[in-house]
């Protein structure tokens, strides 16, 4: 029969039959062994007599009995609370001296023997090096050394028997290690010290389980430190070398943290930067804003070298209420995500808090992101080194990195895509919203991601298909002309009228045919007798085809349109003309040892020239040639005239057809016959009365000629005195100069000379559009392309289908990215039509295909808080920042290290690139609430605040 227990001293004795149950309660004291004389004499009393113990319970009732010899040594080994006790990771056991303990066994099982065998009280002097630290020897052994008993167990011995006086318990934890319990007899020891005193250190010990935030804890407390103050820690490693404890959730094992170990407190400064970031360099700068004090978030960033791009993406992410103020306290910490194999092990998320606590400090004029940069090119390789780059690219990485470093879901599970299979659309975004949320939940999915819904109908089976998916910012097109601005010269037959510059209308996707019937209207040129080239370093670069595309040709390229005779054409042997490729080559002498060798080189405007086939003869393209320069080149006066030599008069070889060589052939060798690399354009025949001008010259027999002719390749670099039989190859012919006949009879002034078209003058006005209008824009339906097909699954093959996106639900922070650049697989452009967008009350309300609750129309109406710009054009350009302070309202210009404030009506322009936009609601939440004696708050980003607080650079 049970009875009620008897509390001794903590102790609590529950009898059941003859055998009392021990439990504890409390806290044992430890006694000394000021009493082990008494405390011997009442063990020898229970050996030789239970009832005399009785007795001396009845004498002392406020003293807990002592059992019997035989009872103590069953509760000690083989009790549930003695060694027999499994180990279970986190449970304390102790550590007691093998010689004391072995005594205490002879001690009990002699049952009535000599009460001189008593072991006196608990001392593990043999156990320890010095009798003032108290720190174990090392290389202790259990079984020879010392034995280890659960904290029951220990706490019976001591209170049986007592401790040494002024020796501590060795007290030591459980661990699992490699999945094996075990007693972990020598925790770590490490020498933490604070980095503003790097002379003194503090030892203090910790288990290989315990934490790295312990480890923090304890040197908070150590030196006094708030914990409401930012720290972070260090080690110093066995090379010197510093190292961040970045994940203070891992154990001091997982850390590698050894016995000896220094460990670094450092305290972030309240101007937001680290003591350890502040390199010597900076020591300067930093003491002269060390007394500054200006507007929180008014702080410039300075430009590395072409990274205004990614300044402007931290000016205007920094400006993000909401997210600035989840960093500024701290909520990050609690929430770095060091495991997710998607993230960049909480780095961009660290630094990227290092500098919107310097921004936000106050402290600071400019700072500079050096570290943030290097962090990521290091994550992201398209961002290394210094090249110009985009600010929507930046902050689409940077959104993700920071998501995927805050993760809150540290294990994601799989999640199968359910197409709505003619459920509600209310049940299926619901359900996707939820799929997207078990994987990623952040402080940027609270704040920019949004719900879209989209509709794919395949155009053969008439299949529906309806996903929703997240989105995190809005890419909307802007809406295209169809026209397009093309500049060209015109290069007419008539050689004294000079080139013609046109600037002409096309159609976007129109052809090169367009071009030229354009172009007729302007000249009266019929467009049957042009041709369309790109010239490039005194070269074709390319010679086209009406039927090709004009997307081939870029704003970039200097187009030349030629006009030619209208029997005319490159390579068609079934015309009566032919057309020639004409280049300009200079004869320039290049030193070598002898002086000897020549070399030649282009210049000039190249020309296509229209030859009569049957006329092709050196002659007399050497004369048409001279006729189209005249305009340029002066022909040799009389006394220039010289008597040539005899074998010059003699007629020489027409001019190959397309494809056949030039100067005679393999079957008709002569050395007689002036080839094209003699030098001199044979005969006195001209062409045919029908060619224009040289049949009316006056003909001499002997007439100096002022340049030679020579057939050469497309680039106009190698001579070509043979062709391959299987080579059919337009043939190109250069004219080339000595240096003195140039200098004397070409005019390169007059030849570079060209006149404007009236057409120059006129601009294609682009009438400015509505932010609206781009996103109707976006949620207008279009056909897929071919390079992006859609699979049915009714059909089971790609399908062109149809597409439409429709906004089920926004995020709290929109951010729109307009696309001004366009890219194709032909040309590249800047789109800079003048986007109207509304500082307040964007409402999305018409947009937003989700039922809406009437009663809250905040929750579709959004107000500016900032915008990227980007001045320039494809090649080069800067980007800068409108921005909204959250604290004071007013507005301000960020461009790199500079900050002004600005006006509202200054902020929309035609280089506003990404808007972000906040949700009314959410101002109102985040806005402060006034108490009775203060004036009414100006709404959110209105009416600039006091000038006088503001420190602006």
């Amino acid at each position: 029969m049970a009875v009620a227990p008897r509390l001794f001293g903590g102790l609590c004795f529950r009898f059941r039959g003859q055998k009392p149950e021990v439990a504890f309660v409390g806290t044992f004291p430890i006694p000394s062994c000021d009493d082990c004389e008494r405390r011997r004499t009442a063990m020898a009393a229970v050996a030789e007599s239970p009832a005399a113990a009785a007795a001396a319970e009845d004498r002392e009732p406020q003293r807990k009995a002592v059992p019997g010899l035989e009872s103590q040594r069953r509760q000690i080994e083989n009790g549930e609370n003695g060694r027999g006790h499994p180990l279970r990771a986190g449970e304390s056991w102790f550590l007691v001296e093998q010689h004391w303990y072995k005594q205490w066994e002879v001690y009990v099982q002699g049952g009535d023997q000599d009460p001189s065998t008593f072991p006196g009280c608990i001392n593990n002097a043999e156990l320890f090096e010095d009798q003032v630290n108290w720190r174990l020897k090392k290389g202790l052994v259990e079984g020879e050394d010392y034995v280890l008993l659960p904290a029951a167990a220990w706490h019976y011995l001591v209170n049986w028997y007592g401790l040494e006086h002024g020796q501590p318990p060795i007290e030591r934890k459980v661990v699992e290690l490699s999945s094996i319990q075990k007693v972990e007899v020598y925790p770590v020891e490490l020498l933490l010290i604070q980095h503003s005193d790097m002379d003194t250190a503090h030892t203090a010990q910790f288990s290989h389980t315990d934490s790295v935030d312990l480890v923090l804890r304890t040197a908070q407390e150590q030196f006094l430190v708030s914990p409401q103050e930012e720290t972070r820690l260090w080690i110093k490693n066995a090379e010197g070398s510093f190292e961040r404890l970045c994940n203070t959730r891992v154990t001091v094992l997982d850390a590698a943290l050894k016995t000896g170990q220094v460990v670094i407190m450092e305290t972030r400064n309240k101007d937001g930067t680290w003591p350890s970031a502040q390199l010597p360099a900076m020591s300067s700068a930093s003491e002269e804003d060390e007394d500054f004090q200006g507007q929180p978030g008014i702080c410039g960033l300075t430009n590395l070298g072409n990274t205004c791009f990614m300044n402007s993406a931290l000016q205007c992410l920094s400006n993000v209420p909401q997210l600035t103020n989840y960093f500024l306290k701290n909520r990050y910490l609690e929430e770095l995500n060091f495991c997710n194999p998607l993230g960049m092990k909480g780095e961009i998320a660290e630094a990227y808090a290092d500098l919107v606590k310097q921004a936000w400090s106050g402290h600071h004029r400019s700072i500079v992101p050096h570290v943030f940069k290097t962090k990521v090119g290091h994550f992201a390789s398209q961002f290394l080194g210094y090249q110009q780059h985009d600010s929507q690219e930046l902050l689409s990485f940077l959104l993700d990195g920071l998501h995927e470093d805050l993760n809150r879901v540290k294990k994601k599970e799989y999640v199968e895509l359910c197409d709505a299979a003619g459920r509600p659309d209310q049940e299926v975004a619901q359900e996707a919203w939820q799929n997207h949320k078990r994987r990623n939940d952040s402080v940027i999915v609270d704040t920019f991601h949004g719900l879209f819904k989209s509709t794919v109908v395949c155009p053969d089976c008439g299949n529906v298909s309806v996903t929703f998916d997240p989105f995190c910012y809005l890419s909307v097109p802007l809406p295209m002309t169809h026209k397009r601005v093309m500049e060209v010269f015109f290069v007419s037959m008539a050689p004294r009228r000079k080139p013609e510059q046109h600037r002409l209308v096309v159609p976007k996707k129109g052809k090169i045919s367009d071009l030229c019937v354009a172009l007729a209207k302007h000249t009266g040129v019929s467009p049957e007798r042009m041709m369309v080239a790109d010239v490039f370093s005194h070269r074709f670069y390319k010679i086209y085809q009406l039927e090709e595309s004009l997307s081939s040709i870029l704003d970039r390229d200097d187009i030349f349109i030629y006009e030619v005779s209208g029997r005319a054409a490159i390579g068609e042997n079934s015309r009566e003309d032919v057309v020639l490729p004409i280049y300009l080559r200079e004869r320039t002498p290049a030193r070598d040892y002898n002086n000897s060798y020549y070399g030649l080189m282009l210049f000039g405007h190249p020309l296509l020239v229209s030859v009569p086939r049957d006329r092709l003869s050196w002659d007399a393209l050497y004369h048409i040639l001279l006729y189209r320069l005249s305009r340029y080149v002066t022909r040799p006066s009389s006394d220039d005239e010289d008597d040539g030599d005899e074998k010059d008069l003699e007629d020489k070889d027409n001019l190959p057809k397309p494809g056949h060589v030039a100067g005679g052939s393999s079957q008709d060798p002569g050395t007689e016959q002036a080839g094209p690399s003699s030098g001199v354009a044979g005969g006195s025949r001209a062409p045919v009365d029908n060619s224009p001008g040289p049949s009316h010259w006056p003909q001499r027999a002997r007439r100096k000629h002022l340049f030679t002719l020579q057939t050469v390749n497309s680039n106009g670099t190698s001579d070509r005195s043979t062709f391959n039989e299987d080579t059919h190859a337009q043939p190109y012919i250069a004219i080339d100069w000595e240096p003195e006949m140039k200098k004397r009879y070409y005019d390169e002034v007059e030849a570079e000379g060209y006149v404007k078209h009236d057409c120059v003058g006129y601009v294609l006005k682009k009438a400015p559009v509505r932010l609206q209008e781009c996103i109707e824009l976006f949620t207008t339906t279009e056909t897929l392309e071919k390079e992006n097909p859609w699979y049915c699954p009714n059909c089971k093959q790609h399908q062109l289908a149809t597409k439409k996106l429709d906004l089920w639900m926004l995020p709290e922070t929109l951010i729109i990215h307009l696309k001004r650049f366009s890219y194709t697989k032909f040309s590249r452009e800047k789109l800079d039509t003048l986007v109207e967008f509304p500082i307040r009350d964007l409402d999305f309300s018409k947009f937003v295909i989700k039922p809406q609750n009437e009663s809250a129309p905040e929750l579709y109406k959004y107000d500016l808080i900032a915008v990227s710009n980007h001045y320039g054009g494809l090649r080069d350009g800067h980007y800068t920042t409108f921005a909204c302070n959250k604290d004071s309202g007013q507005w301000h210009y960020f461009d790199d290290n500079s900050v002004s404030p600005v006006t509202e009506n200054q902020i929309e322009s035609k280089a506003a690139y990404v808007l972000f936009y906040q949700r009314q609601d959410v101002v109102r939440r985040l806005q402060p609430q006034p108490s009775l004696s203060d004036p009414p708050a100006s709404p959110a980003c209105g009416t600039p605040a006091n000038s006088e607080f503001m420190d602006i650079n």
